[in-house]
């Protein structure tokens, strides 16, 4: 039995106590940790250098009930458990799995150091098909929810375009009601899509209002993309995550059924909105492990190696870099776990609510906190971190994800902002009411 590495693991799993964490959270932490490290950890970095993860790797992930857990806590039980799924990994009741739960399995997922494996199975699932199940149809989600929550097909969020990002109220793509009524008639193009290249179906968001029409004019429409006349999909190669299967998608009079429409015409913007907490908070858990995972790698190396006629950790300046990223990591990470705390005590709206401007400086931080921590092991690996192979690879590796982790998902100064504008407006907000109560 060896010593953990300072910072290798959260407090809680190097055997502090926690206010958090029951039997159940611990159990199943410890359930799927030997699954992700066989089916994942253990060749992450292979499949990621070859820029693709195995077929087979979704598949495996899929008949172990292990792409479920990425979706928003509380799980679609109904659906689930007339698919036959009642429990997960460990004996977990999908009934009992909650955001604690969720923040578990996206930290145990991201102990590769490397977003582009574990993106490569869990983003589509994450984001693509919570607004399915929040505002598709009967007829929509029964002909498309059994393939997809047993991972036989697979669904992606395609919003960004070549010229609208963060600025979502930008979108151009066009939806347009055919004649007969019957169809949607998509045009346009999206971009930086993770996992479209291998997705049968596309969660997008469409402008069905006139141009100019900003949020206003937003929907959003369930798109088939794999084969789908008029659809046309190629990877693109970017600096980091290469394995998460990064797209461009092109739609050249792409028909879509009408039935495919979510929920209502113009309100494509608030259903969008209504998954932003459980996707910033799975790429803010996400991101700060990866922090962590350079921080203890970078606090071995110093262990060992040796400079100047002693080990590295024995130099000042070497101690100050390591406890100036961890203090920025454990503080980060207390904060996701009271986040995931909180979602755990908050119904979906009061969540929405008092947390919708936090979770956007929670994904922010994590990004600042990852940059810091990249940082430092970079300059402690010396020449070794900037390598491409041997001992310091995947620290060069998780260097140039950094950007990965700043922009994709709200752009991190676009998020500061939207944060206290948020608080802001959820101020005044309450000052109207107890205002307006006051004169009662």
């Amino acid at each position: 039995m060896s010593v953990p590495i300072p910072f290798s693991d959260p407090p809680w799993l190097m055997g502090l106590p926690s206010p958090y964490f029951n039997k159940s959270h611990r159990k199943w932490q410890a359930a799927i940790r030997p699954f992700i490290k066989e089916h994942l950890l253990d060749h992450a970095i292979e499949w990621d250098k070859a820029e693709f993860v195995p077929e087979h790797v979704f598949a495996d992930f899929g008949r172990a009930n292990m792409i479920i857990p990425s979706l928003p806590a509380p799980l679609p039980v109904e659906w689930l458990k007339r698919l036959g799924i009642h429990e997960l990994l460990g004996g977990l009741k999908v009934e009992h799995f909650d955001y604690l739960h969720a923040l578990i399995y996206a930290d145990e997922m991201a102990r590769t150091g490397l977003m582009g494996p574990t993106g490569s199975l869990t983003t589509g699932t994450a984001f693509g098909i919570p607004p399915i199940l929040k505002f598709g149809s009967r007829q929509l989600q029964e002909k498309i929810l059994p393939d997809l929550l047993t991972s036989r097909k697979r669904c992606c969020i395609a919003v960004t375009e070549p010229d609208a990002g963060s600025d979502v109220a930008g979108i151009t793509t066009t939806a347009t009601k055919s004649a007969c009524g019957k169809f949607y008639v998509v045009n346009g193009a999206k971009k930086w899509i993770t996992n479209g290249i291998w997705c049968d179906y596309a969660t997008m968001a469409v402008r069905t209002g006139p141009p100019g029409s900003g949020a206003a004019g937003l929907s959003m429409l369930v798109v088939p993309l794999k084969n789908h006349p008029g659809v046309r999909m190629r990877r693109l190669r970017v600096g980091g995550q290469p394995s998460a299967g990064t797209t461009f998608i092109e739609l050249d009079e792409v028909r879509v059924p009408a039935e495919n429409l979510l929920g209502e015409e113009g309100q494509g913007m608030r259903y969008a909105m209504t998954n932003f907490n459980h996707e910033r908070l799975a790429v803010a858990v996400g991101v700060t492990r990866q922090a962590r995972v350079a921080l203890a790698a970078a606090f071995e190396y110093v262990l060992r190696r040796e400079a100047f006629g002693k080990p590295l950790v024995e130099q000042p300046v070497v101690r100050h870099r390591l406890a100036k990223a961890g203090a920025l990591l454990e503080s980060q990470w207390a904060w996701a776990e009271l986040f995931a705390f909180q979602m755990t005590r908050l119904s979906k709206d009061d969540a929405d609510r008092e947390l919708g401007g936090m979770t956007g400086l929670l994904k922010a931080q994590a990004g600042m906190v990852l940059r810091e921590c990249a940082d430092t092991a970079m300059l402690l690996f010396g020449g070794n971190g900037f390598t491409k192979s041997g001992q310091g690879e995947l620290i060069e590796m998780i260097y140039r994800e950094v950007p990965g982790a700043r922009i994709p998902g709200g752009s991190e100064d676009v998020l500061l902002d939207l944060a206290v504008r948020q608080l802001v407006k959820l101020y005044k907000t309450k000052t109207k009411a107890i205002d307006a109560r006051s004169k009662l």
